[in-house]
């Protein structure tokens, strides 16, 4: 069972929704988020990345940009840039892209429920990038950016949304990438009461997003416990702020990869070696500004050389484990590492990631020069079927982690559009 709790929520003051809303702190490095924070003061980013404020002299990770933040924080809550609940309430948080919409209840899960894997996990972290967001957490004394989780729908919440939806949204806005924005507050105790009860019956939900983000806001929890042996379980530190989609809702876009070299072998060499273990087939040069894209599990593109392939698993390769059966497992285990040789993608140089929001134009751009005569800055691109919603779960649910880089969520919630004072 799941404990999902109200809050009082910090919200934007009505008007300041678009202007606040920011992307998550880890999809910027410091130059783009002094660039974000530069057109526009009021995004939340500046908040949680305070190093925005600083020349380069000072350390990202420097105390002084941690108490930054904290007084940039108290500051505009004084100043009534942030609202808070009179008392505590769950949300809504619905985000269209494309004419696809996902609506999430924005709540406080339970820091005991991830410990106890109620909440289930499916990648790893790290300590550096955990202790980052511990300190940012533990200063301001606020969580500012929601973990992204996800359960199986629920034909009671189902309802519940749906009537909720009816009513005018508290906010209503457009980002700069087009995704419409809405978000409406439940006050009232019977719906409260029914979305409580109901995660009470669910066994199990998933972290989709927000690995580091939700381990820090464990982290942060169980030091206040510590500094508080008297605690009863009721503060607010024994939860984190979250926001939980139902699995039907959810896409999962493709998470590409492009290799710097073909590890010393020549394009004839490599395709010969691809062959043993997965049918290849040239694409039609029309694919050529557009990519190929894989119909299905066990099918890859590749961009070699300003040609396109459809590269094919031979059925020897697949397999029915829940890992290994991935389809980046697939390419990792039989191509990147015994043929190209990347053994550690996570700290290898020579393979980057490319979200599938960009395009398989992007991986066309990555492995052309820009001058004739120069080398491109990558060699090899290979395109991916995108990891099911079902087969994060079923990894999740065998205890089991996925490789890195396996799943890319589009689209992204915003900060500080909801925040959990702790």
């Amino acid at each position: 069972m799941a404990i999902i709790r109200p809050f009082r929520a910090y919200r934007p003051a009505k008007g300041m929704e678009e202007k606040i809303a920011a992307l998550p702190y880890d999809v910027y490095n410091r130059e783009e988020a002094c660039a974000a924070v530069r057109k526009n003061p009021y995004s939340f980013l500046a908040i949680d990345r305070a190093e925005t404020q600083f020349g380069a002299e000072v350390d990202t990770y420097a105390a002084e940009v941690y108490e930054k933040a904290r007084r940039m924080l108290e500051e505009q809550i004084a100043e009534g840039r942030f609202v808070q609940e009179e008392q505590p309430c769950f949300y809504l948080y619905e985000l269209t892209m494309d004419g696809r919409s996902q609506t999430g209840i924005v709540a406080c899960a339970s820091i005991d429920d991830y410990c106890s894997n109620v909440i289930k996990k499916h990648e790893n972290t790290r300590a550096d990038k955990e202790q980052d967001r511990i300190r940012h957490v533990d200063v301001c004394n606020m969580q500012t950016g929601p973990i992204f989780l996800a359960y199986r729908s629920n034909g009671v919440l189902r309802q519940l949304i749906r009537k909720v939806k009816e009513k005018p949204a508290v906010y209503d806005f457009v980002s700069e990438d087009n995704v419409r924005h809405r978000g409406w507050v439940i006050g009232d105790e019977e719906s409260i009461r029914t979305i409580s009860d109901t995660f009470m019956q669910i066994p199990e939900i998933y972290i989709a997003d927000g690995h580091h983000r939700c381990a820090s806001a464990v982290k942060v929890g169980q030091k206040r416990r510590q500094q508080n042996p008297g605690y009863s379980g009721s503060e607010e530190f024994n939860y984190f702020l979250s926001v939980l989609f139902p699995d039907e809702e959810l896409k999962i876009l493709d998470y590409n990869r492009v290799v710097k070299d073909l590890n010393g072998l020549t394009a004839a060499e490599f395709l010969e070696r691809i062959r043993v273990d997965f049918e290849v087939r040239k694409e039609p040069a029309s694919l050529k500004g557009k990519g190929y894209a894989p119909a299905g599990k066990g099918e890859f593109g590749m961009y070699l050389d300003g040609e396109w392939y459809c590269l094919k698993a031979k059925p020897e390769i697949r397999s029915e484990d829940v890992v290994a059966g991935l389809d980046v497992s697939v390419l990792q285990d039989h191509l990147l590492h015994p043929i190209l040789g990347i053994a550690e993608p996570k700290t290898d140089k020579r393979i980057d990631f490319v979200g599938g929001i960009r395009g398989l134009s992007e991986l066309e751009r990555r492995c052309t020069s820009e001058k004739p005569g120069e080398e491109p800055e990558m060699r090899v691109a290979f395109s991916l079927y995108p990891t099911s919603i079902e087969e994060l779960f079923a990894v999740a649910d065998a205890g089991r982690l996925m490789p890195p880089k396996s799943t890319w969520f589009e689209p992204k919630l915003r900060s500080g559009l909801f925040l959990h004072e702790i």
